[in-house]
């Protein structure tokens, strides 16, 4: 029983109302009123349809495409419950937007995480949720509290609970190493790195393979599949000796037409990804399957309202 005199509230953007649902039927607590105008000019209008004075608040909201309409609305979300005198006002964005700008890769660039990390402060959240974000280190651009989780472990279950032979846990590139050490420590499997060349923002170049492949089930453990570069590179893993039977494993799916294609390729036999992201329609492939994170971000949110360790969800980090 939580000790908190401060009621827990749950309410949702327009970006992905399904999870919030379900994230608030797991806390026992209704969906939060709320309504999103989009004006004929294209400025957008909210409002919060009850009271929440003294409560606290956790608003759900990814930014997935259109990434500045999410974000936008999540802002004016965050300074409506300021003004409204909620108590404490979470946010929990379980897909970061500009998450894989958030360093200066050459001269006179934005470093676009930072920029919205500040945005978030700004406007007034008390606290911030994300999951599986592409840098560990955008933490570091917040002053107020910050719970980085990972999809790790629904991504454990579902592996340890299927049919694959001789598998072993693939990082795509160096940035992913670390993590997907963890996962592999997790799964108790072996890890193979592969290093890849970005060419451009849509293209990559895949320079070495580490670890041994030789006739193992690859388990490509990535936070974001957009255009499909990570795809392409299955093919080199293929090429290396690895079975033509790779399964990956992404928590993001952002799925732009370049990766659904990709996905026909003989040797993927499937696409695990998470409902961080809707998946409409136009998006789903036969080898498309989503897990929900919603008892993950139900769990942290109870912890959270009842003032209790975030431990027990961020062990597997360590």
């Amino acid at each position: 029983m939580s000790r908190n005199p401060h009621t827990l509230r749950v309410f949702s953007g327009e970006a992905n109302p399904e999870l919030a649902k379900e994230i608030a039927h797991r806390l026992r607590r209704p969906l939060g009123r709320t309504t999103t105008r989009y004006l004929p000019d294209s400025e957008i209008h909210v409002t919060i349809d009850e009271l929440v004075r003294g409560d606290d608040v956790f608003i759900i909201q990814p930014c997935p495409e259109p990434v500045n309409d999410n974000l936008m609305e999540l802002l004016l979300y965050i300074d409506a419950f300021r003004r409204a005198s909620a108590h404490a006002i979470n946010v929990v964005i379980p897909y970061f937007p500009y998450a894989r700008q958030e360093r200066m890769a050459r001269g006179r660039e934005a470093i676009s995480a930072r920029v919205v990390a500040t945005m978030l402060e700004t406007m007034g959240a008390t606290r911030v949720i994300y999951m599986d974000i592409h840098a560990e280190a955008t933490q570091g651009f917040f002053t107020i509290p910050v719970d980085p989780l990972s999809a790790m472990m629904v991504f454990a279950e579902y592996i340890q609970n299927a049919s694959f032979v001789d598998p072993v846990v693939v990082a795509p590139d160096l940035g992913r190493g670390k993590l997907g050490g963890r996962f592999a420590r997790l799964l108790d499997m072996d890890l193979v790195l592969m290093h890849k060349r970005r060419t451009s923002f849509s293209e990559v170049e895949t320079m070495a393979i580490v670890g041994d492949i030789e006739g193992k089930t690859p388990i490509v453990f990535d936070d974001v599949i957009a255009g499909g570069s990570v795809l392409s590179q299955v093919e080199a893993l293929v090429a290396a000796g690895a079975r033509p039977e790779v399964c990956l494993a992404i928590t993001h799916p952002v799925l732009l037409p370049s990766a659904l294609e990709q996905l026909d390729a003989p040797y993927i036999k499937r696409l695990v990804v998470t409902n961080t992201i809707p998946i409409p329609e136009t998006k789903r492939h036969p080898k498309l399957e989503v897990l929900s994170v919603a008892p993950v971000l139900a769990d942290a949110i109870a912890r959270i309202h009842g003032g209790e360790s975030m431990g027990p969800l961020l062990k597997h980090l360590g």
